[in-house]
C-alpha cells in the first residue's frame, strides 16, 4: 500500500520537481492511502497556487475524482494524541506528525511517499519504508 502525504499528493496535480516520481509510484501501487486531513490540505493548497487559466479548477476536480480511490485514514482523538507524541519526539510540524500518525495505523508493509525530509526521517525511525525525492528510499 502507498501512503501519500500532502507534499507528494500535490505533485500529482501540479507539474513540478518530483511529479514523475509520484506518478510512477502511484502507477506501480494501485492501493493508495492518505490521512483524511490530506484532502482538505491539498484542496486548500491548490486554491493558493497561481495556476494559469482553468488549471486550478481542473486540478481540484481531478483530486476530487481520485479521492474515491483512496483508503482514507480517519483523524480522531487517539490519532491526534499519537501525533503529539510523534511531533514532540521527532520535532515535526503538526500536520506532518498527523500524517505520520495516520500512516502508522495501517498494516505493514507500507510505503510512505513524502518530499518532507524531516518527516521521512521520523517515518524511518518508526519502521516505515519511505520513498520520495528522485524515487529513492529516503
Amino acid at each position: 500500500m502507498l501512503f501519500l502525504d500532502t507534499s507528494a499528493l500535490l505533485k500529482r496535480y501540479v507539474a513540478e520537481e518530483g511529479t514523475p516520481v509520484v506518478l510512477e509510484f502511484m502507477e506501480r501501487d494501485t492501493e493508495w492511502a492518505a490521512s483524511a486531513l490530506a484532502y482538505t490540505e491539498t484542496q486548500v493548497s491548490l486554491c493558493q497556487l497561481d495556476l494559469a487559466g482553468s488549471g486550478k479548477d481542473q486540478a481540484r476536480d481531478r483530486l476530487a475524482d481520485d479521492w474515491e480511490r483512496f483508503m482514507t485514514v480517519p483523524v480522531d482523538g487517539r490519532c491526534l494524541a499519537h501525533a503529539a507524541g510523534i511531533g514532540c519526539a521527532h520535532k515535526l510540524r503538526t500536520l506532518a506528525a498527523i500524517h505520520l500518525a495516520t500512516a502508522d495505523r495501517l498494516p505493514k508493509p507500507l510505503t510512505f511517499l513524502t518530499f518532507d525530509r524531516r518527516q521521512a526521517t521520523a517515518a524511518r525511525a518508526m519502521g516505515i519504508e519511505v520513498v520520495g525525492d528522485a524515487g529513492e528510499v529516503l
